[in-house]
This record gives C-alpha cells, sequence and structure tokens, in this order.
C-alpha cells in the first residue's frame, strides 16, 4: 500500500493524503520519503495552486512509528543521521511550499503530525482532534519540528507542551494558535472550499513572494547547517539509553525507568 498518496484536481488543488490508516499514519522512513517526493514534485507542478493535507482514516497523524523508533534507536551513525534529516526535510519543504497550504485535521495529531500543523498556512481541526507534542515521553527530542512549533505556537506554550508530553484538545489548540479554526465534521469540507475560494481569489505569484518575504525577512527559513543541527540532535537522543527505554516502555505499556518510584 502507497504510504502517501497525491492527486490534483482540475482547479490546480493537490490532496496529499498521509495512508497508513491502520497506525494513524504514523510515519517510518518510508512514508516520509514517499511526502518528501510528492512535495518537491507538487512545489515544481506550474498547475499546483494549493494543497491540502489529510489523513486516510480516523486519524490526522499519530507522530512516528513506534515500532520504526525501536529500530531506529539501533541504526548505526550515518543510518539514524540519514533517518532524522528526511524527518527534518519533509518539515522544511511543507513550511516553504510556495503554494498555500491547508490542514484537515482529525483524531490523533501528536508529535510530528504537530509539526505538519505547524508548517501549514492555514489549519482547520475537527471538534475530535488530540493533540500532543509526546516525543520526551518515549525518550526521544522533538528537534526536527522545534523551530516550527516555536514560530506557529511562540516558545511560551511550546515550553509547556513539548516538556509535559499533555494532551489538549481542539479548543486548546485553537486558544495557542496551532490550529486556526475548529470546524464541525460535517461543515468541514464546506469550509475547505471556502478557504480554496479566497486562495483562488489572490494571484499566485503575489502569494508566492509574499510566503517566501514572511519566512526569509523573519529568518524563518532553515539553512543547510541549521538542518544539519536540528537532526543531529534528534537522532543522538533517539540512540541514547533514555531513547531505547522510552520506547520499550511504550510498546511494553509501563512506566518508564525515569518515572518516580
Amino acid at each position: 500500500m502507497t504510504s502517501v498518496l497525491c492527486a490534483i484536481d482540475a482547479r490546480g488543488v493537490a490532496t496529499v493524503t498521509l495512508n497508513r490508516p491502520e497506525l494513524g499514519n504514523a510515519y517510518d522512513e518510508d512514508l516520509l520519503a514517499a511526502l518528501i517526493d510528492g512535495l518537491v514534485t507538487l512545489e515544481a507542478d506550474p498547475a499546483v495552486r494549493a494543497l491540502v493535507i489529510r489523513g486516510a482514516g480516523r486519524h490526522f497523524q499519530a507522530g512516528a512509528d513506534i515500532n520504526w523508533l525501536a529500530r531506529a534507536a539501533q541504526y548505526d551513525t550515518e543510518r539514524a543521521f540519514a533517518a532524522s534529516m528526511a524527518t527534518t526535510k519533509a518539515m522544511q519543504l511543507l513550511n516553504e511550499f510556495s503554494k498555500p497550504t491547508i490542514a484537515i485535521v482529525k483524531g490523533a495529531c501528536f508529535g510530528g503530525g504537530v509539526g505538519m500543523v505547524c508548517c501549514v498556512d492555514v489549519a482547520l481541526a475537527a471538534p475530535d482532534a488530540q493533540f500532543g507534542i509526546t516525543e520526551v515521553r518515549v525518550g526521544v527530542a522533538p528537534t526536527p519540528i522545534s523551530t516550527h512549533m516555536v514560530n506557529a505556537i511562540g516558545l511560551r506554550q511550546t515550553r509547556r507542551y513539548a516538556l509535559t508530553g499533555e494532551r489538549f484538545d481542539a479548543a486548546e489548540a485553537c486558544r495557542i494558535g496551532l490550529v486556526h479554526e475548529v470546524v464541525s465534521a460535517d461543515a468541514m469540507e464546506q469550509r475547505l472550499e471556502q478557504v480554496l475560494e479566497a486562495v483562488f481569489l489572490s494571484a499566485p505569484g503575489a502569494i508566492a513572494m509574499t510566503k517566501h518575504s514572511f519566512l526569509a525577512a523573519n529568518g524563518l527559513t532553515l539553512d543547510a547547517r541549521e538542518m544539519a543541527m536540528l537532526a543531529h540532535e534528534s537522532w543522538t537522543q533517539r540512540n541514547s539509553a533514555e531513547g531505547r527505554e522510552g520506547t520499550a516502555a511504550f510498546k511494553e505499556k509501563r512506566r518508564p525507568a525515569w518515572f518516580p518510584k
């Protein structure tokens, strides 16, 4: 089964669907590679006017596949760095995509899923959406998405939710600026069409220039050195003793060794 589905309609609306519904669309190396390829292809296609990102099934994106995290914790240095760079690259491409990007969020949105929401231009959440920046609870660090979280919700909220790993609902996500609107499930597609209609009224070149200016002039783009630093921090923590213990505890449904006795 293809882990990422890409389609473009006659209006130029590209839909990217994360397609591992049996795992809450949790990502692994294959999904990240497919997402990167899809974003690069869609970025280069002049027919694309907007991008909508969704999750197949009940959930938007439940973060990293815990089984993949456990495997990745055993990778050698080169492969471990490449795995973290893939996450960093996917987020960078989504954040700097030159056309308007819209996320439709439902169900679980954890870890990297929150990162994706931070990287889009418009985020619409269903009332049932649940959010969490939960990496620290399994002994890893959300460095590939850290800059995007600070940009989207500010350092104050990022510090709280990324350090505690607390879950929060759609109303709280809207309050802190992670999502723009909470929209009932039966009204979601209509609201999406309204946002797309607004996009179509705007000149594509002007949109691209405006978006680039917002990001670049405010230091919100990532260069190669910054991406390498974020990926390095990610893989070294994932491959640490804490990373191995955290993923093992999650899989075994027990509290990790660092929890007080």
